[in-house]
């Protein structure tokens, strides 16, 4: 019986764990099409897998599976690697909910093809121009600060300044998991952003990231601005101007002001930086709402 042969996914990736908050994230280029359907699986609180070059998905719920058992990234991936005769040709990063990280380049991988692994993370790829892709990648991430999300896009973009696929560029992925993280609390997926198909894939993915970052960042209480007098003045003038209300422009925050708002923000999908009951917006909406829709 004849097997079937994997896609053969030309990329480079990373895999990690924020200690700090615990969050789960795979990053990966590739010149493929939409690559972020094929590499990464991440699940909160248990790890992050990316599976590429001829790649077998399977490795994707399978080890992140095995590592909800209680294996670590190295367990997981060994026991992978021992169950499937077609080793030598995948390519594989994982990392565990405890930041333990393992990676493996089979001896057929195509060239140039290996992996960095390091302290809650590690970094693969595969028809690279070289080692110096994963090397920018290792130590972009290493001294990033911020968010997790933030880092692994600077580890990507790193890579691709630094050589990345020689085969060219096409598509990128980024996926993250918290618990509980996901739109209005109901999942775990704390960023999901993929550009499936473009001439320059990393680009889109940090102008994607930066939206994600405008309407699901989240705002410390005490830096949320009041919608005081002035500002629902300032408001009722922005909907009077859009068409969303038509009522006086004084400032007071009534059932007409608030039931247009509620209108407006939705449109706008503000809806998670927005708490019209407590009378607070986030400083990234406001600056956004006054720049567009200013007068």
């Amino acid at each position: 019986m004849t097997r079937r042969r994997s896609p053969v996914i030309h990329t480079f990736s990373i895999v990690a764990r924020d200690p700090a908050t615990g969050d789960l994230g795979v990053a990966v280029a590739s010149k493929f099409l939409a690559v972020g359907m094929v590499v990464p699986f991440v699940r909160a609180e248990i790890g992050a897998v990316a599976t590429q070059a001829f790649a077998n998905p399977s490795y994707g719920p399978n080890g992140l599976a095995m590592m909800a058992e209680g294996l670590s990234a190295r367990e997981a991936l060994r026991r992978l690697l021992a169950e499937d005769e077609d080793r030598d040709q995948r390519q594989v990063g994982m990392v565990d909910a405890n930041g333990m990280a393992a990676s493996h380049s089979g001896a057929d991988c195509p060239d140039w093809a290996g992996g960095r692994c390091g302290e809650g993370f590690a970094c693969q790829g595969n028809i690279l121009t070289g080692g110096e892709t994963l090397d920018a990648m290792a130590e972009t991430f290493v001294g990033a600060t911020g968010a997790l999300p933030d880092r692994l896009f600077a580890a990507l973009a790193a890579g691709d300044t630094a050589g990345g696929d020689r085969r060219g560029k096409q598509s990128a992925a980024l996926l993250v998991g918290r618990k509980g993280a996901g739109y209005g609390g109901h999942d775990d997926t704390l960023v999901d952003l993929r550009v499936d198909d473009a001439p320059e894939p990393l680009p889109e993915l940090g102008r994607l990231l930066g939206l994600h970052r405008l309407y699901f960042g989240v705002t410390p209480a005490a830096e949320k601005v009041a919608i005081d007098t002035a500002l629902a003045r300032e408001f009722q003038a922005m909907m009077n101007r859009l068409g969303y209300y038509d009522g006086a422009i004084d400032g007071g925050w009534n059932d007409a002001t608030r039931s247009a708002f509620r209108t407006f923000i939705g449109i706008e999908n503000f809806e998670e930086r927005v708490d019209i009951p407590g009378r607070a917006i986030d400083p990234p909406a406001l600056d956004d709402l006054r720049k567009r829709f200013g007068a």
